[in-house]
């Protein structure tokens, strides 16, 4: 019997696996809580399941469970990064922000990351896989029962193109809103992208009730093209375009993701050029001083900078707000954490 990752599997599958092995269907029940609403790490912590299934269970269903190999605490404002290991020996990181509204988790869609974005350590090293939806919730349960609360908010934002991995994605949205589950609202989870245009008007045609989040990063395709090589595939007018779909479609405002570079995006000229760029669409910009990484050259914009920025954004009716810094004593940019610790 070939080995199936039960964390990955629906309620439905799951009724149809215990059936297959001699099981009455309220143990997929059971079983399923245990697995995505109580945490469980293992088998053995099923406490109303008899020895003999969880033997079965622990023989042909290996339960995907993250291991913690690090994690760093801010003494700034508590924000938690984590370093998992996976069964296969590789390593991602996820992070725990803690606000007024509740715990917000950001995880990590794959190993790695082959968008190639300029100011960006998660894809120093390409990609190495895709996550399975198991490894990407067991972040998400790893974290709440480490520090013993409800994770009230995700979003898929750490290292990797969520869309890169989309089948996956689809799932993991499935299993993480599930009622049996979490059951956490599609509105308090947000799915990051750089722009892969096909996959974007996939989604959008799915009219899921998520927030989508468009690494945008420039005021035009020339910049554009300087900062993200996904731009050489999908000029920005198409991008757009995707994102005005989204919004047609699921009637859930876009955020765009705009992080500022010294002198390479932050000009009077940027912000009018953005400005003429989202006009009249439903969006949110998200203005992020970029968090400098040793292999770039890229510094961030002095606070008064950004702040005329986003004045230049808002007298021209744009709804904009500036990312508030979360664990910058903590490598707290993406795959930060993953690269000191491989090279080390």
């Amino acid at each position: 019997m070939e080995e199936i990752d039960i964390k990955s599997l629906n309620l439905k599958e799951l009724t149809g696996i215990l059936e297959d092995i001699g099981e009455k269907p309220f143990r997929a029940k059971q079983i399923y809580q245990w697995i995505h609403e109580k945490g469980a790490a293992s088998y053995d912590d099923m406490t109303n399941i008899s020895k003999q299934l969880k033997e079965k269970l622990k023989e042909h269903y290996p339960l995907t469970v993250l291991r913690q190999e690090m994690v760093q605490i801010s003494k700034i404002d508590g924000t938690r990064k984590y370093l998992f290991a996976l069964s296969d020996g590789n390593v991602i990181e996820s992070v725990l922000m803690r606000y007024k509204h509740g715990n917000s988790v950001c995880i990590s869609s794959q190993v790695g990351c082959r968008m190639g974005c300029r100011f960006c350590a998660s894809t120093l090293d390409g990609k190495v896989r895709n996550l399975r939806a198991s490894e990407m919730l067991d972040q998400i349960y790893r974290i709440g029962a480490d520090i013993g609360e409800r994770i009230s908010n995700v979003v898929v934002m750490g290292t990797g193109e969520p869309l890169d991995n989309y089948d996956n994605l689809l799932k993991f949205i499935e299993l993480l809103t599930d009622e049996n589950g979490l059951n956490i609202s599609q509105r308090n989870l947000t799915i990051s992208t750089c722009g892969i245009v096909p996959k974007m008007r996939e989604l959008a045609e799915r009219k899921l009730q998520i927030t989508l989040a468009l690494s945008l990063h420039a005021s035009s395709q020339e910049k554009r093209l300087r900062l993200m090589p996904i731009a050489n595939k999908y000029d920005i007018s198409e991008v757009l375009e995707a994102c005005r779909y989204y919004f047609e479609q699921t009637k859930r405002r876009v955020t765009f993701e705009y992080s500022l570079v010294n002198g390479v995006n932050d000009t009077a000229e940027d912000a009018k050029e953005l400005t003429a760029l989202v006009k009249g669409m439903n969006c949110h910009i998200n203005l992020i001083p970029v968090n400098p990484i040793k292999e770039r050259d890229y510094v961030q914009p002095s606070s008064e900078r950004v702040r005329d920025f986003k004045n230049k954004l808002e007298k021209n009716g744009i709804n904009v707000t500036i990312r508030r810094e979360m664990g910058r004593d903590i490598d707290g940019a993406c795959g930060q954490l993953r690269k000191r610790y491989i090279e080390r």
